[in-house]
């Protein structure tokens, strides 16, 4: 028996152009053809990548505030069925995960501002306490030297990194202080008692700098130095080509060690922020072995192991919003600091309440998801953190190994 053709399609206001079929929404329940097709302003089309990509419609305002505030409460409801009216697991992790690498890579980016401009003046200040002639003039100094710091913790406020930089600099100015304090006072008492004055305290030797043209050497397990034509490290499988790449990242990731030995946040960044670029890709591959614990700890849950996933998308969804928070709050301090005192107190409180809530969040959803009761939820929770913080351990020493390799 033959089949008659179908009809061929005629444009109608309300059918498919493609087969005729009435429609009844954005796509044809016979063909599958979308009504909105390429032809269209770009403007539209830009919208619907945005829309596809990350999945950013009215959606996220009804997925961001139980994420944030209700632990487990979208697991539940993704689990009950009612998914359409939240964004995705898989999107809402991408698009948190962007967003919080991002705002960190930019913070560490501009970690050292304020840093670098206050270096010089530090220099100088310095100089000032160790020519200092008078116990009189090394307070003023001293005091100077540290009102320059206490000014630029003020303009850099908790960024990291400088934030430890400052401090550094600011216990050496007075251990140099008290240095110069203390032979100001023995060159009073021999001038008190007609002794001869005491010798000028040597200035403290600078640490050997290794030069950028210095040999790099590296021996394994006691054996013969390595070196990239006389001692490489060589796999038999491997080509020679990939034996070479493999010198290579040898030879490269020693020199990025070589540089950061020197010291100072500016050795380090790089690096840093190298580990920044490659540890989205080692989360996202450590976060399914965090649905694997899940699975192990909750076997007899009866679970399948795609609901464990979902868990813990969500999880890593709300650590990336927490941390997005504790970022604003860091930057919002820093600029308290020199804009508004009376707002550092409250930021501080809720940087700390968002640290306890970050533990207190996985907790409560922990229990709420799988139902068990406190006293396993708790012990399950302290276990599965424990064995999750070695897998991250060790996500984040591939990451900078990764990064001195690669950067």
């Amino acid at each position: 028996m033959n089949t008659p053709n179908p009809p061929p399609a005629t444009p109608a206001a309300h059918g498919c152009a493609n087969c005729g079929t009435p429609l009844s929404g954005p796509y044809c329940y016979s063909c599958g053809q979308p009504v909105r097709g390429m032809v269209r302003p770009l403007s539209g089309l830009l919208a619907d990548l945005v829309d596809t990509v990350f999945n950013i419609d009215s959606r996220i305002l009804r997925t961001i505030g139980p994420l944030l505030l209700r632990p487990g409460y979208l697991t539940r409801e993704y689990f009950a069925g009612r998914r359409q009216r939240y964004v995705t697991p898989v999107r809402l992790y991408f698009f948190l995960s962007i967003l919080a690498f991002l705002a960190i890579q930019w913070t560490l980016a501009a970690s050292d501002m304020g840093t670098v401009k206050f270096d010089g003046a530090e220099t100088k200040r310095t100089d000032a306490i160790a020519q200092a002639t008078s116990l009189e003039d090394l307070d003023r100094d001293e005091q100077a030297a540290l009102k320059g710091i206490r000014e630029a913790q003020r303009t850099v406020g908790n960024v990291p990194g400088a934030t430890a930089g400052l401090a550094a600099a600011e216990a050496k100015v007075r251990a140099e202080a008290e240095q110069r304090r203390a032979y100001l006072r023995a060159v009073a008492a021999a001038k008190a008692k007609g002794e001869p004055l005491p010798p000028e305290p040597a200035a403290p030797a600078a640490a050997p700098r290794p030069r950028d043209d210095e040999p790099i050497t590296i021996s394994f397990g006691g054996g013969p130095a390595w070196d990239p034509v006389r001692n490489p490290v060589r796999i038999g499988w491997l080509p020679d080509l990939a034996n070479q790449r493999l010198n290579d990242a040898v030879a490269h990731a020693l020199r990025n060690v070589q540089q950061m030995k020197r010291g100072g946040w500016g050795n380090w960044k790089p690096v840093m922020l190298g580990v920044m670029n490659v540890l989205p890709q080692t989360l996202f591959v450590v976060m399914p072995l965090f649905a694997v614990l899940l699975k192990f700890f909750y076997l007899f849950k009866r679970r399948l192991y795609m609901e464990h996933l979902i868990v813990a998308l969500h999880s890593h969804a709300f650590i990336f919003l927490d941390m997005l928070l504790l970022l604003l709050f860091g930057l919002l301090g820093g600029w308290a600091q020199v804009h508004a005192a009376w707002l550092r107190g409250p930021l501080h409180a809720a940087s700390v309440a968002t640290w306890i809530w970050l533990f207190l969040y996985l907790l409560l959803m922990q229990k709420r998801v799988y139902g068990q009761g406190w006293f396993m939820t708790v012990l399950k929770y302290c276990v599965i953190g424990v064995c999750y913080s070695v897998l991250i351990g060790f996500g984040l020493a591939a990451a900078f190994i990764v990064s001195l390799a690669t950067t």
